[in-house]
């Protein structure tokens, strides 16, 4: 197991144990008082379902999740399985478990620069992610259905 796996295992370990809250003995702090999603989504070759932690900003009733990686050259893959999958996603929140709608917003368009800009000012990072690649990350808008 690689230790990103390793940390995502930690961290929705903890996030289903404290109903979403995460403090600071997960991380090392990193996620203290911010809000997170856990991402159910099915691997397009291997046909497995994972789920991943991601920092969330809102709007409106929406959850906005970024395919970042930290600033890595490549989407991650989760973004394609997200992509290439059904519409409709299931999405943890807090001590919550809902069925989303996932839209894959990528740059350049107006939404893009919208709904990035209130990722990048919810989660600071995103400014030194910004600066190890030239890609813009897809932005993934999961509104919750009936």
């Amino acid at each position: 197991m690689s230790d990103q796996n390793d940390m995502n295992t930690m961290v929705i370990d903890a996030y289903r144990t404290n109903g979403g809250v995460l403090g600071d003995d997960v991380a090392g702090g990193h996620f203290t008082g911010k809000r997170l999603v856990l991402l159910h989504h099915v691997g397009r070759v291997s046909g497995t379902e994972r789920v991943t932690p991601l920092v969330a900003a809102t709007d409106g009733d929406a959850y906005l999740v970024v395919g970042s990686m930290g600033g890595a050259p490549k989407d991650p893959v989760w973004v394609a399985n997200v992509e290439e999958g059904p519409e409709v996603v299931t999405i943890e929140v807090g001590d919550q478990t809902l069925q989303a709608r996932a839209t894959v917003v990528r740059a350049p368009s107006a939404e893009w620069e919208r709904l990035y800009g209130i990722w990048a000012e919810y989660w600071p990072d995103a400014k030194e992610y910004e600066t190890h690649t030239d890609r813009k990350f897809p932005v993934i808008r999961l509104e919750p259905v009936a």
